[in-house]
């Protein structure tokens, strides 16, 4: 990123990094699955047979004290006959006619799918399953002290699972408000803030929150009766994070300016960045084999274009927000695609590994750490698509013998078709965050797979060599302490500029010329 605000520096008013959207998901985990929920149903002495009869007493009082607190606080509680209406909609609209400035604006339920528990019975044996099914939400939308504009809902039937939905920005409106920090604001963007060093202290600020005391002080709200519910049985909600969404914003001081740069940006985000390369800023290695879908798209929206890059679950994504703010996005709904050096969970004298990051809201710093690399990757990759260097003058060095260690190396040939395949392999997709080894790049490399042990240590001294090509001329270096290599600012500008020109043709040039 450093690359890209250097490129624009002139032009840039300050830079926000931080959450957007947070969805949280609370799951009482020792009734979570049949065993645990027949443990809890044995120590009520309730009968399988029974079960019907006693969760629906329960849910009809867990309703009952969800709502009441619309009664006392006078507010409305909704009901749709379609989960499809737009909720946050209606909310909004009765917000606006109420002129509700904090708490409750109105509870809204309606009739979804969720995973509960059914009694079944086959051959005369009586079982607890838990499947899919359809019972009745509560959502609550309120304006919470601390967040803002946020909303919570609940699944009236057992296992009762939360989820509570949070949005980085709007809680940091609220943190600038009490500071004192001026700002405009247009919808969930900052167009101007009075001072952008400090509010990103504040946004920092939000990472260090006490996530489970604060999501449990809404799920009180949710469930009041939780404790009667369970007396005697005492289970707590397990919070995970279902989804995350980390933005960087690029505050423009003119939205000339930045209406100036977006079209070749999103032109160099659409024909360079293929398919595959979105593994170049999420950090995750393609295999041949891999069943994760991989889809580069753009859509044109009222207010721009919008290029997008999705590896499954998680996606990087860059559009304009209101003429002057250029937003870097990337959304992590699958953490466990990516690594986070920690101890096995409940385990706290064990070994330190590199091991998956888990949904669990202990893991969100890391989760912030990849959105954050993600990003940065992503606007440093864009930066060269408005490079003035000509091309001849930036692969110059490179045409060149040099040294390495005291001992001379070739020349690169950025027309050689070996040389090409060496530079796209490296500005392959899965590198640019946690970077590459020898293995990795040989599997670009070569088609085939090694089918003898002479082989496989062949290709690996060749790799090595072309490792250490690569670095004599400075387009790749060595990250400390391991075996993994990282494409350099200057290798990241080459690369990018040599791809492309094999790729324009003789009409496009002529076009950029004239």
């Amino acid at each position: 990123m450093k690359r890209f605000i250097q490129r624009f520096s002139d032009k840039v008013m300050g830079v926000l990094s931080g959450f957007d959207r947070l969805v949280f998901r609370g799951t009482l985990r020792q009734i979570a699955y049949p065993r645990g929920m027949m443990g809890f149903l044995w120590y009520k002495q309730v009968r399988l047979k029974d079960f019907g009869n006693y969760v629906w007493q329960v849910t009809g009082k867990v309703k009952e004290s969800s709502c009441r607190i619309a009664e006392e606080q006078r507010r409305p509680v909704e009901y749709l006959n379609s989960a499809q209406t737009d909720k946050a909609a209606l909310a909004g609209k009765i917000r606006e006619r109420d002129r509700i400035a904090s708490g409750l604006i109105a509870i809204i339920s309606c009739v979804e799918p969720c995973l509960g528990y059914d009694v079944s019975s086959r051959k005369g044996l009586i079982e607890l399953l838990l499947r899919q099914r359809k019972c009745l939400f509560l959502y609550h939308y309120f304006i919470h002290p601390e967040f803002g504009l946020m909303n919570a809902r609940i699944q009236s039937w057992f296992p009762f699972n939360i989820q509570v939905c949070i949005n980085g920005r709007e809680w940091l409106s609220r943190q600038m408000d009490r500071r004192g920090i001026r700002y405009k604001r247009q919808e969930n963007c900052f167009t101007w803030i009075e001072d952008v060093e400090a509010a990103q202290k504040l946004l920092e600020k939000q990472l260090r929150t006490d996530w489970s005391s604060k999501l449990n002080e809404i799920a009180k709200t949710l469930n009041p009766i939780h404790e009667e519910i369970f007396k005697g049985f005492p289970v707590q909600y397990y919070w995970s994070t279902f989804a995350s969404e980390w933005a960087t914003d690029i505050l423009f001081e003119d939205r000339n300016e930045l209406a100036k740069i977006y079209s070749p940006i999103v032109l160099h985000g659409i024909t360079t960045y293929r398919s595959a390369d979105v593994m170049r800023f999420l950090g995750k290695r393609l295999r041949w084999d891999s069943e994760i879908e991989i889809v580069s798209d753009y859509k044109q929206r009222p207010e721009g274009v919008r290029i997008k890059h999705r590896a499954g679950k998680n996606s990087v994504k860059l559009y304009d927000k209101q003429g002057s703010v250029l937003r870097t996005e990337t959304t992590i709904n699958d953490p466990q695609a990516f690594k986070v050096f920690r101890r096995k969970e409940n385990d706290t004298s064990g070994q330190m590994k590199w091991r998956p990051v888990r949904r669990g809201i202990a893991d969100l710093y890391r989760v912030a750490q990849i959105s954050q690399a993600s990003n940065e990757r992503y606007l440093d990759a864009l930066a060269s698509a408005d490079t003035s260097t000509p091309l001849g003058k930036l692969i110059e060095k490179i045409c060149s013998h040099t040294k390495w260690n005291g001992k001379r190396v070739r020349a690169l040939h950025p027309s050689s078709p070996d040389d090409l395949k060496l530079f796209a392999a490296i500005n392959s997709g899965e590198f640019s965050i946690n970077g590459f080894r020898n293995r990795e790049l040989q599997n670009l490399l070569f088609q085939t797979i090694a089918n003898s042990q002479t082989e496989k240590h062949r290709r690996s001294s060749k790799v090595t060599r072309l490792i250490r090509l690569l670095r004599a001329h400075h387009l790749v270096r060595k990250v400390p302490g391991s075996h993994r290599y990282l494409v350099t600012p200057l290798g990241r500008d080459i690369t990018a500029a040599v791809l492309a020109a094999q790729r324009i043709t003789l009409e496009q040039l002529n076009r950029a010329i004239a």
